[in-house]
């Protein structure tokens, strides 16, 4: 064993003294422990090479274990070292500047007049939460997602379920099952890894509805009862935030932005009372053609877009009925009331 230990000891000084690379003294040391492991495992035991080298090949092999774990360790500890350099070195993103993946992405959005740069530089700062993952929902969080908005909250307790999937196309045949609000996200961030995605599986209830709405800048309600519509107005007045919310029926869509915080009126204003069950029917039961969902959730998402940009005109004061079986649009008024028990008392 001494022999072998005075040989490796030769191989390294020589290789040094002649200014041999050291990956090339490492390799001479690793053929000679190699052939020393080869004796002691092929030669008989009384074979002299063999009682020359130790007579085992098991100190050797174990001596090999430890220089290799050796020089893992080490080469563990410099990989992660320059990983924490590059870090260092590598210049942090600012809230709001954009990567040129992102600058080429949002391309067609900057050289428009109204959004520009700073408009997708808002877009990329705004919060926007989105009541709903169905039909409504699915456009919506698409449009949003694509365009740029830099935070999508996304509210919902169902599941995605195969009657769906005729119009909720944000959802895929191998949901089924799955939580709409996972559904979503994975096709979000599929979509556009610049994103930030927050899903919330569960109910929009009274104990959480005014501190979630007050986290973001704008909500777009596309729920389908009105419970849930009233207290997401409820929420979005109480934090003065704007609220987008549409509605479907058959071949018919509707949708306005509800700001009184702006002059605008709030949802109740327009909507005292629920109307009774059988005037206000839901998709389930009255049916709904597959593509309008996408038609108004495309519109609510322009609107959106609009508010957080500043471009154009909102639908603040105005609401747009859209009759898909015609081919028909009107936009009529609306109106603030003074004595609405939400919002009477926003200015």
């Amino acid at each position: 064993m001494l022999l072998v230990l005075i040989l490796a000891a030769v191989i390294w000084g020589a290789g040094a003294a002649m200014g041999s690379a050291r990956e090339t003294r490492l390799k001479l040391l690793g053929a000679l422990f190699g052939a020393v492991i080869g004796v002691n495992l092929l030669l008989p035991d009384a074979h002299p090479l063999r009682v020359a080298t130790g007579g085992s090949a098991a100190p050797w092999l174990l001596l090999t274990g430890f220089v290799l774990l050796a020089f893992g360790y080490g080469w563990g500890v410099k990989y992660l070292r320059s990983r924490a350099a590059q870090g260092e070195d590598a210049p942090s993103q600012p809230s709001g500047t954009f990567s040129e993946t992102e600058l080429n992405r949002y391309a067609r959005h900057i050289v428009l007049r109204e959004v520009g740069g700073s408009g997708q530089k808002a877009l990329k700062n705004a919060k926007v939460l989105v009541v709903g993952a169905g039909g409504l929902g699915a456009p919506v969080l698409q449009y949003l997602a694509a365009a740029g908005v830099g935070t999508i909250g996304v509210i919902d307790d169902d599941v995605v379920e195969n009657a769906n999937l005729q119009r909720q196309v944000i959802h895929r045949d191998k949901n089924i099952g799955m939580p709409k609000v996972f559904s979503a996200k994975v096709e979000l961030e599929a979509q556009n890894p610049f994103v930030t995605i927050r899903p919330y599986h569960r109910r929009l209830d009274a104990e959480i509805a005014e501190t979630l709405v007050a986290d973001y800048d704008i909500v777009l309600d596309g729920t389908d009862n009105f419970d849930t519509r009233y207290l997401v107005n409820r929420a979005c007045v109480a934090a003065g935030v704007p609220l987008i919310s549409g509605a479907l029926s058959q071949w018919e869509g509707q949708l306005s932005v509800f700001d009184p915080a702006k002059g605008a009126p709030c949802y109740q204003c327009v909507f005292p009372q629920a109307p009774a069950a059988h005037l206000a029917p839901s998709c389930a039961q009255a049916g709904v053609i597959g593509p309008l969902p996408g038609v108004i959730g495309s519109m609510m998402a322009v609107e959106a877009i609009k508010v957080i940009t500043g471009a154009g005109s909102p639908l603040r004061g105005q609401m747009v009925i859209y009759d898909a079986l015609y081919g028909e649009n009107r936009v009529i008024g609306v109106s603030k009331r003074d004595d609405c028990p939400v919002c009477g008392d926003v200015s």
